[in-house]
């Protein structure tokens, strides 16, 4: 696993980054190229600024938000707050509002909802991480854009766009768009300036490299997963720097802000992994790769994994590429059929 090393960038590579470094300070309508030839197409421009919109009303909506649990649970058995519903509803009806989108679905609503739109289909978490909001720890939102009228039998090949909003200190938004190199984020404005309410480009992510900076969820696993316990003991004993916050949104964005690292969520046995493929699992790694790093659920991509149902869980790897590979070596696929 040591002599594992990284392919230099190629020419094509670098030619991207220096592309996508230039979007810094500019909004998002300049990002999407509005009006320009090769922009992106009307109707997902329109997709992604009713999501855009959507993550704004939740920012708005989390900070007076305590936490409270609404006393129900949702279709995949997880203890639901009123800002999980809130969030939903707010999500379905910016998308429901923009009419480019056909079908809509989410975790809180496992299921394909027609919605009366044409053009793409929709799926997203609305509250990643939502059990920590009332220790007001960071938490976000994640969304995939597929072409078409469907969500299942399709791989993350085809995505169009994906999207992760962090709720933190400020509150940001990172955009991988097929067609625009590297992934970006942008800021949501909070001021008296002229600027207060839009999105603001602030960093181009193109590359993610080594570097020992280890997240490592579901560490019960490690219990039963010896690939696990071993992977967890290499990072220990090779002197690893732990950051680690619970939340898949906040350690994932760490990694392309720091430029390196590794978040990891394997299974086992006894201790079953919770992340769903269509919202949380395949939008990330689409985020990650166009990013300059890699994804895993084992032994290939995120993005080439089928999903067979709104239902569907897996384990994931995301960082540098040759932190991915350690973790196919180490944990593989060997436990994937317990889920």
């Amino acid at each position: 696993a040591d002599a594992i090393m990284a392919a230099p960038p190629s020419a094509s590579q670098k030619l991207e980054v220096g592309a996508a470094v230039k979007m810094k300070g500019k909004g998002v309508m300049s990002f999407l190229g509005a009006g320009k030839e090769g922009a992106v197409d009307s109707a997902l421009r329109k997709t992604i600024f009713a999501l855009l919109k959507a993550c704004k009303a939740i920012s708005y909506m989390l900070r007076t938000d305590t936490g409270d649990q609404k006393g129900t649970t949702n279709a995949f058995g997880d203890d639901q707050l009123d800002t999980d519903v809130m969030a939903d509803k707010l999500v379905f009806e910016h998308l429901q509002a923009c009419g480019c989108v056909h079908t809509a679905s989410s975790e809180e609503t496992p299921k394909e909802v027609k919605i009366g739109g044409k053009g793409y289909s929709v799926a997203f978490d609305p509250l990643d991480g939502s059990s920590v909001i009332g220790s007001n720890f960071s938490v976000g939102t994640i969304f995939g854009v597929w072409p078409g009228d469907k969500l299942v039998g399709i791989t993350g090949k085809s995505l169009k766009c994906a999207g992760m909003a962090v709720y933190g200190p400020r509150t940001t938004i990172t955009l991988a768009v097929d067609g625009i190199p590297g992934a970006h984020e942008f800021m949501l404005v909070d001021d008296r300036s002229a600027l207060n309410g839009s999105w603001v480009h602030t960093k181009a992510f193109t590359s993610i490299k080594e570097g020992r900076l280890f997240a490592p969820g579901n560490l019960r696993a490690t219990n039963d997963n010896e690939g696990y316990a071993k992977l967890l003991d290499f990072w220990r004993t090779n002197a690893y720097t732990l950051r680690y916050t619970g939340g898949m949104v906040p350690d994932v964005n760490q990694i392309l802000i720091k430029g390196k690292g590794i978040f990891v969520n394997p299974v086992s046995k006894s201790h079953k992994a919770k992340l769903r493929l269509l919202y949380e699992a395949i939008p990330v790694a689409y985020i990650v790769e166009k990013a300059g790093g890699a994804s895993s659920e084992g032994d290939r991509s995120l993005l080439e994994v089928k999903i067979n149902s709104t239902q569907d869980r897996t384990q994931v790897a995301y960082g540098s590429a040759v932190e991915v590979k350690r973790f196919e070596e180490f944990v593989g696929k060997k436990y994937l059929s317990s889920l």
